[in-house]
């Protein structure tokens, strides 16, 4: 038997131990473990609810065990970045912080603001997903053992080399198994090899924009440019007309982005034309490089929307 007939907006507070749950409109809060134990118990809870839209903070990866699980119960589930929802506390007053009380903000945000369910990820998905993270971590204490040569005796030189060419071993075979997941998936495989006819986007980028943005092709034009974070903002105040700028996203998005669009500008015949128009009318070259990346996230997206490979009249969404 139902607990409610009218629609429950359910919000869960998500940590490394415990999931904390409110459902509105009957104000009921539940606790649970975060491990499989408590992830089953808490979808036996919300069976009883009918109608339900679920939200949760994104929590540096808390989240995805609990996301999937629900995900494959066949609740809608939305993963929002805690900078609006925090926001949204404060413009209700609420300033007091403990783990139910930021359950039930939560529970608010999806009751008011009833954000879009986030795209359902795959088990090959966050396989990609995970193996391009770790892609980047590697890279990383690469570059801060190279950092490290400069200043190093002779003797701790040849400590910081074996570390780098075990470290550059250990990204070669990521690679490889970052490729092979793509190409074991038909969806992913597509993407890449329509990805990939861009000047531009090698393989690198192309692996990097499906791990980390799989709605690509999935939503419009300025959602997608707000996933990248490269949506303009307008920031005026009466008379005052300021610049538009951009902020939020995701970062991992925004730097493979960067990187195809610096080598584009110098290839790519379209996106070079539309940079050295923007720099002929007086925009900064940052300015230009940053409408460049908007641009090609456009194109992008139409391309694979549409299923077409690049061509110079590529299908732009306005």
């Amino acid at each position: 038997m139902m607990i409610e007939e009218e629609k429950s907006y359910i919000g869960i507070d998500i940590s490394k131990a415990l999931l904390d749950v409110y459902v509105l409109p009957c104000k009921k809060y539940m606790r649970f473990q975060n491990n499989s134990t408590g992830i089953r118990k808490m979808r036996e809870k919300l069976k009883l609810f009918s109608n339900v839209s679920i939200v949760m903070e994104a929590t540096g990866g808390y989240e995805k065990a609990v996301a999937q699980s629900l995900q494959m119960g066949g609740w809608s589930v939305s993963i929002v970045n805690p900078r609006p929802i925090r926001d949204f506390a404060k413009s209700l007053g609420k300033l007091a912080k403990t783990d139910r009380i930021d359950a039930e903000i939560i529970a608010l945000f999806a009751e008011k603001i009833q954000p879009k369910e986030t795209i359902v990820y795959n088990e090959n998905q966050q396989q990609i997903t995970e193996l391009n993270a770790r892609r980047r971590q590697i890279i990383d204490m690469i570059t801060m053992e190279k950092n490290r040569l400069d200043k190093a005796s002779d003797e701790l030189k040849k400590s910081i080399q074996r570390i780098i060419k075990a470290l550059e071993k250990e990204l070669q075979a990521i690679n490889e198994a970052l490729e092979k997941s793509i190409q074991n998936d038909t969806d992913c495989a597509g993407k890449n090899r329509l990805l990939k006819s861009i000047k531009g986007v090698g393989s690198i980028v192309a692996a990097g924009m499906i791990a980390d943005l799989p709605e690509l092709g999935n939503v419009n034009a300025k959602q997608i440019s707000a996933l990248a974070g490269l949506a303009p903002y307008n920031r005026d105040s009466g008379t005052w007309r300021g610049k538009r700028t951009i902020w939020g996203g995701r970062a991992s998005v925004r730097t493979m982005l960067y990187m195809a669009t610096l080598v584009a500008i110098r290839h790519n015949p379209q996106i070079k034309c539309f940079y050295e128009r923007l720099c002929s009318v007086g925009k900064l070259k940052k300015v230009a490089i940053t409408a460049c990346m908007h641009k090609l996230l456009i194109i992008m997206n139409a391309m694979i929307k549409h299923g077409e490979l690049w061509r110079m009249a590529a299908i732009v969404e306005i």
